[in-house]
């Protein structure tokens, strides 16, 4: 278990922001021997927090090009057929997986294959299970394009809390599965865009952790 790189400068400026006020809280309020343990206790348990959203589990993973693997921990809260509108403009196998702000939030390539596209978009912050926010919210979308030929969309959606999405992905990026593909800092969603017909392993709101849980066969 280590830390994710997108953690330290928070880590470090957390740190320094809560001794800051904790050593402004003992001068100021010297004699108050109450008041100074609860912003200490207060302060720890929070850096704790902090420390605990950033952690980075070891998730060891041999490629299987036949599984597609849950590219992020969370609850799937959408399988569905829907229209994909920025990339395929037709139907897919939409799966969608909110994680919230206790889950691990590292997120990895669900199959091998080629980067063919990756697309930005800012937009609001709705909060991140809502039916709109796959279109509306602050996302990434990556798509990979498997040795097979199939073709799958990943995308990083920002939700209420959640202020940044970071995507490693660059177009014509050889990728292999369970790699990390990026990183949405507290509480988001991913969707997982899938050709019709394709095999899912998994029934609504089930808990799936990334390169753990398989979601569907291809």
């Amino acid at each position: 278990m280590g830390i994710h790189k997108e953690g330290y400068k928070i880590l470090a400026l957390g740190f320094i922001i809560l001794l800051v006020i904790n050593i402004i809280i003992g001068i100021v309020w010297n004699e108050s021997t109450l008041l100074k343990w609860t912003s200490l206790i207060i302060s720890l348990v929070l850096y704790i927090f902090i420390l605990f959203f950033f952690r980075l589990p070891v998730r060891d993973l041999k490629p299987d090009p036949g599984l597609i693997y849950a590219p992020a921990d969370g609850k799937v809260v959408v399988i569905e057929e829907a229209e994909e509108k920025e990339y395929f403009k037709d139907m897919r196998l939409q799966v969608s997986i909110f994680m919230s702000p206790f889950n691990m939030h590292s997120n990895r390539y669900p199959v091998s294959g080629r980067i063919k596209y990756v697309g930005y978009h800012p937009g609001h912050y709705m909060v991140a299970w809502h039916p709109k926010s796959s279109e509306q919210n602050e996302r990434s979308s990556i798509v990979i394009e498997t040795e097979s030929g199939a073709e799958i969309l990943i995308r990083q959606i920002a939700g209420a809390v959640a202020r940044r999405i970071v995507t490693y992905a660059k177009e014509n990026q050889e990728v292999r599965q369970g790699d990390e593909l990026g990183f949405i800092k507290f509480g988001s969603r991913v969707d997982i865009f899938l050709p019709l017909g394709t095999e899912i392993e998994i029934p609504i709101l089930q808990q799936v952790k990334a390169n753990k849980s398989i979601i569907a066969k291809i």
